[in-house]
């Protein structure tokens, strides 16, 4: 069986977590693998129903989407999770007791950010709407050592994507050869 890995995804609301997160899954599944995308968002509404925004709700939800990804990963399965996740030593929690688990930090300036929400959060948080919102009113704590950084300002996508598989054939998680045959 292959073996499972967590890759991490973290930063802010629209750096570009998501996008990545689902081209790395479009081209892992091209390399036959076995994975799951658990977006922060999605397990939010279903796995953490009724959690608030403070530090203690985030962390647990956190926790939760670590426990879910930890069961996927020691099974032979890719867990690919996109997360704000925004403070550091619940994801250093993770790293110390996660196999295989890659820290991807996707950073994009918050300006960049604000540019790119097409839901008007950022907007809203500034003028008090939303209460506890990463970057404005609550902080985001930046990766000290991650495994990859992904600057969306800087680099497209597709080329964000590359970066984190080029890592995966590196650490040996995916080989170059898994590509699928027609």
């Amino acid at each position: 069986m292959r073996q499972g890995a967590i890759i991490w995804l973290t930063g802010l609301s629209g750096a570009g977590k998501t996008t990545i997160a689902h081209g790395v899954a479009q081209e892992l599944l091209l390399r036959n693998c076995l994975l799951e995308v658990l977006d922060g968002d999605v397990v939010r509404t279903n796995l953490s129903l009724g959690l608030g925004f403070s530090k203690q709700d985030r962390d647990t939800n956190v926790r939760r989407i670590g426990f879910v990804a930890e069961l996927l990963s020691r099974n032979g399965i890719i867990a690919i999770v996109a997360a704000i996740s925004p403070y550091r030593e619940i994801r250093e929690q993770l790293k110390k007791t996660s196999t295989n688990f890659v820290e991807v930090y996707v950073n994009a300036p918050l300006c960049v950010c604000e540019f790119r929400d097409v839901k008007g959060l950022y907007a809203k948080a500034k003028a008090g709407q939303i209460k506890h919102f990463t970057g404005i009113s609550d902080p985001y704590e930046e990766p000290l050592n991650p495994e990859i950084i992904c600057q969306t300002n800087k680099f497209t996508p597709q080329q964000c994507v590359s970066q984190v598989l080029d890592y995966l054939e590196q650490q040996e998680f995916i080989s170059a050869l898994d590509f699928v045959t027609k």
